[in-house]
């Protein structure tokens, strides 16, 4: 089994986000390798509090591990962030000063074979972030009807290839389950011209992202998340959100541009009736990007996106 790492993107970026207090209390809600969470913890004085947070029982280990030395500030939960209200809740934390959510999925999880995440390494068909969830990558290729999987490949994965690959899928299951990476990858490969296969990415890309999103209810969780974390940010604390494709950022930055839009009246209102007040405000009101030599370090930070709110 691999080692737990996971390289943070835009790392200082984050952290300088951030703005943290040395007494402020912080959400990692996507602990991973613990490297965002070190960081935090780093400038915590005394009385400052870090919440590490991961649905990865190995991530919760290996946080726990590489913090050791400030084991007394920082208390580990294993839970999925979309429960970050209710962890708030059981901690007794009335507010926070600030979070940060890496969506992406880590490189622990793609090197590591039996987790069934990658392409490009045989195993199981698996892809769960939290190995005590039900639904597998398995469950879904093997259980979903022909609409379902269209419907999956095509709005998670953005592929235009989606009725052929759902179609050969179908076919596939007529002979015996689909059972590893490797059978799902060649059914891809089979779907798909030998045109559109050239240059670019591989082309089981979007079918895994696709397949490991809906095995990991991975969009759904993301707006209730963001509108949790900031009703519970103290006045300027601060939210930052690395995200690694079109569909989550997207969610993301939707997300914001309504906690920052404050009053929906029609123009020709001469007063505002609504009385909807800005929450939030735009700290980079473009995404921010990983730098040339970063890219050059992590070519997989390649699509990653970095935005960040502050509470009014």
């Amino acid at each position: 089994m691999a080692i737990f790492s996971h390289y943070s993107v835009m790392l200082k970026e984050t952290i300088d986000g951030l703005n943290i207090q040395d007494d402020g209390i912080y959400f990692d809600c996507t602990a991973g390798g613990g490297g965002h969470s070190l960081e935090i913890a780093r400038r915590l004085g005394q009385s400052g509090r870090l919440i590490a947070i991961d649905r990865d029982e190995t991530a919760i280990a290996a946080a726990r591990e590489r913090l050791h030395e400030y084991i007394d500030k920082v208390t580990f939960v294993h839970s999925n962030f979309s429960f970050a209200q209710s962890i708030a809740v059981s901690l007794s934390l009335p507010y926070i000063n600030g979070a940060v959510i890496d969506l992406g999925v880590s490189s622990y999880q793609l090197d590591t074979a039996e987790r069934g995440f990658s392409y490009q390494q045989n195993a199981p068909l698996d892809m769960r972030m939290d190995q005590n969830d039900k639904l597998t990558a398995y469950d879904v290729v093997n259980g979903y009807d022909e609409t379902s999987l269209i419907r999956i490949l095509r709005d998670y994965g953005e592929e235009r290839f989606a009725p052929q690959i759902a179609r050969r899928i179908m076919q596939a299951r007529e002979k015996g389950p689909i059972a590893t990476t490797a059978e799902l990858v060649e059914i891809v490969k089979q779907s798909i011209p030998l045109k559109a296969q050239a240059g670019g990415h591989h082309p089981a890309k979007r079918t895994f992202q696709a397949i490991r999103i809906e095995v990991n209810g991975e969009l759904d969780a993301i707006e209730p998340t963001l509108r949790a974390l900031t009703g519970l940010l103290a006045p300027k604390g601060r939210l930052c959100v690395i995200t690694f494709h079109s569909l989550e950022d997207r969610i993301v930055k939707q997300t914001f541009s309504s906690l920052s839009a404050g009053c929906t009246c029609p123009p020709s209102f001469p007063v505002c009736v609504c009385g909807k007040k800005p929450v939030i405000k735009l700290i980079s009101k473009k995404p921010i990007l990983p730098s040339n030599e970063e890219l050059r370090e992590n070519p997989r930070s390649r699509s990653a996106k970095l935005r960040i709110i502050e509470k009014i």
